[in-house]
């Protein structure tokens, strides 16, 4: 079942997601060569806990750490490690939530560690870019699947795949509501949009096949075939208006 959000929880859940913005903000200038996962994560942690709110993902359904981080081709769940430095030049991306009031915030990040070579920064600027091409589509009377033909569309028209077995949700007092939000399909299909819906809208892209596998710590997502991959995601609203991207400061 699709919950409505009310005004009031509306505004709890923009709350929540403030702390994620923040967050994003505050560790994007943290990353720099040499720092380990562990102390991202750590950093991340204390940053959200600061401001009276608990991390979403710690203990989630058993993972272990606050902040997902996956590099170059791990496409999501990477687990922060003391072992794992950032190196010159890679591809990291951060997935954050935030659990506040009684509601989550949830948005995801790629960026380019110094300096990168020009395929990261395409691939993270379409990645990020495929997002406003699938809002767009976030308009009351829409159907679910025309935001995930506008990723799709997008992507695959600049030559990268977009996964499959990996998609956006519904989001409020629990991290994953329904709908689930694929970022590939026919488009004019699904439930219809209306106002007080609140979407978790998560593009992943890969530079190569949209195949991805597990590792065997039974969390990390990377591509099958070693291509670099990148996220990005924000919480919306849907109104009568158009879209209210929450998680953005």
């Amino acid at each position: 079942m699709i919950i409505l959000k009310s005004p009031r929880e509306l505004e709890l859940i923009r709350q929540a997601n403030q702390i994620v913005a923040e967050t994003h903000l505050y560790l994007a200038e943290k990353i720099t060569t040499g720092i380990s996962t562990y102390e991202i994560d750590r950093l991340g942690e204390e940053f959200i806990r600061d401001r009276g709110a608990i991390p979403s993902f710690k203990g989630y359904r058993g993972y272990p750490a606050s902040v997902c981080i996956s590099i170059n081709e791990e496409v999501v769940h990477g687990i922060p490690s003391k072992k794992r430095m950032v190196k010159e030049g890679d591809l990291v991306s951060l997935d954050i939530g935030a659990f506040y009031q009684g509601f989550h915030g949830d948005a995801a990040r790629s960026i380019g560690v110094g300096k990168v070579v020009p395929e990261v920064q395409r691939l993270i600027e379409t990645t990020e870019q495929s997002f406003y091409c699938g809002i767009d589509q976030a308009l009351v009377g829409n159907r679910l699947s025309d935001i995930s033909h506008a990723i799709q569309q997008f992507a695959e028209a600049r030559g990268y795949s977009v996964v499959r077995e990996y998609v956006g949700h519904g989001i409020g007092r629990k991290m994953h509501e329904a709908p689930q939000i694929p970022n590939f399909g026919l488009p004019g299909r699904g439930p219809l949009l209306k106002a007080g819906m609140t979407l978790a809208i998560e593009p992943m892209l890969n530079a190569g096949s949209y195949q991805v596998k597990v590792l065997n710590d039974r969390w990390t997502v990377v591509t099958a075939d070693a291509s670099l991959s990148a996220h990005y995601e924000n919480t919306i609203a849907i109104s009568a208006d158009g879209p209210i991207i929450l998680s953005k400061i």
